[in-house]
């Protein structure tokens, strides 16, 4: 009887040790295949270097611009926890995203602290069956501030935001204090070379109204 244990004990720590290796190399791959595309979508002013990963589901990487739009950027691969059984799970329960986000100093620090989350709200088709004539519209963005006073230093780093197109931002983050500009967009949504090349731009479109605004 002590022999099965012993026996079924050494399967299954053999199969988790196995489920450990190969998964581990499965978030490898992607995170390795993500940097490459990240850098190809660089268009030549930018490469991807110094990539180290963090445990087995979290890879950061230096990435060095030619062109002085951001500094000091480092792009962090935040992949779900394939290796550990029990924390996929929970991840997948708590519905946690693969995600990418981009930290980056700007030329000049900027003179607010700012952070936006984007949100969607998602309704359905209402048939209506009375008389009277309804009037209805499709509004534009919406934008819901905590703030009480609205700077004007704000407007062009907004305006950018909600005038880019194409991109699937999660979140975005202004600071004085190193790293000035976080964004964050989900991995799936720079999953080829066209969307990540409109992530970049977006990057790039925010980090430009962000030194407008300090003029």
């Amino acid at each position: 009887m002590v022999q099965l244990f012993l026996i079924d004990g050494l399967i299954a720590a053999l199969s988790l040790l196995l489920w450990y290796v190969c998964f581990s190399h499965y978030n490898r791959r992607i995170g390795d295949a993500t940097l490459k595309l990240v850098e190809t979508a660089c268009l030549g002013r930018g490469r991807v270097s110094e990539a180290h990963w963090h445990g087995a589901s979290r890879l950061k990487a230096h990435l060095i611009f030619a062109s002085h739009w951001v500094g000091d950027a480092y792009v962090t691969v935040n992949l779900l926890p394939r290796p550990i059984p029990v924390h996929w799970l929970l991840a997948i329960f708590r519905k946690q995203k693969e995600t990418l986000t981009l930290e980056a100093n700007l030329d000049c620090a900027p003179g607010f602290q700012l952070e936006i989350h984007r949100h969607q709200w998602l309704t359905r088709k209402v048939e209506l069956t009375d008389s009277r004539n309804w009037m209805i519209s499709r509004p534009g963005p919406i934008v819901l501030t905590t703030r009480t006073k609205w700077g004007n230093d704000l407007t062009p780093v907004v305006n950018a935001l909600m005038s880019s197109s194409g991109h699937s931002l999660i979140s975005v983050r202004f600071r004085s204090s190193a790293p000035h500009l976080i964004a964050t967009v989900p991995l799936e949504a720079v999953s080829g070379e066209e969307s990540s090349v409109a992530f970049l731009e977006v990057v790039r479109e925010l980090a430009a109204s962000a030194s407008t605004s300090r003029q």
